[in-house]
């Protein structure tokens, strides 16, 4: 982006009151034009004409802000336009040529260029860090025998020395105390705490795996991963509301989803918001409506079903 650059007091210099407001906005313009597209002061005469008008031109030029073609100006930065053209009196004064703002332009350029490359070896450093250990001297295990301390300053160690005899009791197959926490392993419920397992199938309370089995069987099969208090939420949710409604319910959520849902987890914010239902109570949509009795036919079927009486009878055969 370049700068059109104006002298702080072109508003009042004798050369401006002259041209007339009009005229001065016909040569902010223009400058402009000059400015962005680096026509060092030149002005196209079908600009002049886009901007102004012809006695606006003729105000500049006879104010001597702008030169026509054959101009008289003794300044030699004031170069000479073609023939309907102008050129803006004193510009390469006060705004730099093309040649300097290319120049600019391409150490500009240069200087982004470097700093992308900066950042992406920033970048590539951080993903890839150098190994530390690459530079160090080996130290093997095994020393030169050049290098080995002699015998006789070596020390023997008797077998009864703690650690060297009979495996300790942590060693053994039951440990006293229980192995480190698998983070992937879900918590649950202390009071539905189960063997541990640390197989793919997670760890699921007793009292939930009836609604497990019954989603399984009803064709939603998810992921039973949770966390502690959902865990806590989704038995507090069985106990309001019978297994069924739960079922009917995550039916009609698996068959509306747009995507499949992979964890249970999906279904406990709608099993909340159900109202508590209790257990044997009918949950299918429908299955505690009382059917009403048919409709009394109308006076149109009653005559119907007379007619047709009528023809059946064994009066009518006779005859």
């Amino acid at each position: 982006m370049t700068w059109f650059k104006v002298d702080d007091t072109f508003y009042g210099h004798p050369k401006t009151l002259k041209a007339g407001n009009a005229a001065v906005g016909l040569w902010a313009k223009a400058g402009a034009y000059a400015a962005q597209h680096l026509t060092e002061g030149v002005v196209p005469g079908v600009v002049a004409q886009l901007y102004g008008t012809a006695p606006q031109a003729r105000k500049l030029v006879a104010a001597g802000l702008w030169h026509e073609h054959g101009h008289t100006c003794p300044h030699p930065r004031c170069k000479q336009p073609a023939p309907g053209d102008y050129y803006m009196h004193d510009f390469l004064i006060y705004n730099p040529t093309r040649a300097r703002v290319e120049d600019e332009r391409a150490r500009s350029a240069e200087r982004q260029q470097r700093a992308r490359e900066r950042a992406a070896g920033q970048r590539t450093q951080e993903r890839n860090p150098p190994d530390p250990s690459a530079n160090d001297e080996r130290i093997d295990d095994d020393p030169p025998p050049g290098n080995r301390e002699p015998p006789a300053n070596q020390i023997e160690f008797p077998d009864e020395i703690a650690g060297q005899g009979d495996a300790s009791q942590r060693d053994g197959t039951d440990p006293s105390r229980s192995p480190r926490p698998d983070p992937s392993r879900p918590a649950v419920p202390p009071s539905e705490v189960q063997p541990a397992s640390y197989g793919p199938a997670p760890a699921v309370p007793v009292n939930l795996r009836p609604l497990r089995d019954a989603l399984t069987a009803a064709g939603v099969v998810v992921e039973w991963s949770l966390a502690e208090a959902e865990w806590f939420r989704l038995e507090a949710i069985v106990k309001r509301t019978a297994p069924a409604a739960l079922v009917d319910h995550a039916r009609e959520q698996w068959r509306r989803a747009r995507s499949r849902p992979r964890s249970v987890r999906y279904f406990l914010p709608g099993w909340s918001a159900l109202p508590p239902v209790p257990a044997g109570a009918p949950t299918a949509p429908g299955a505690d409506v009382i059917p009403l009795d048919a409709a009394r036919p109308g006076r149109v079927q009653r005559a119907a079903d007379l007619f047709a009486a009528a023809l059946n009878s064994p009066q009518e055969h006779a005859r």
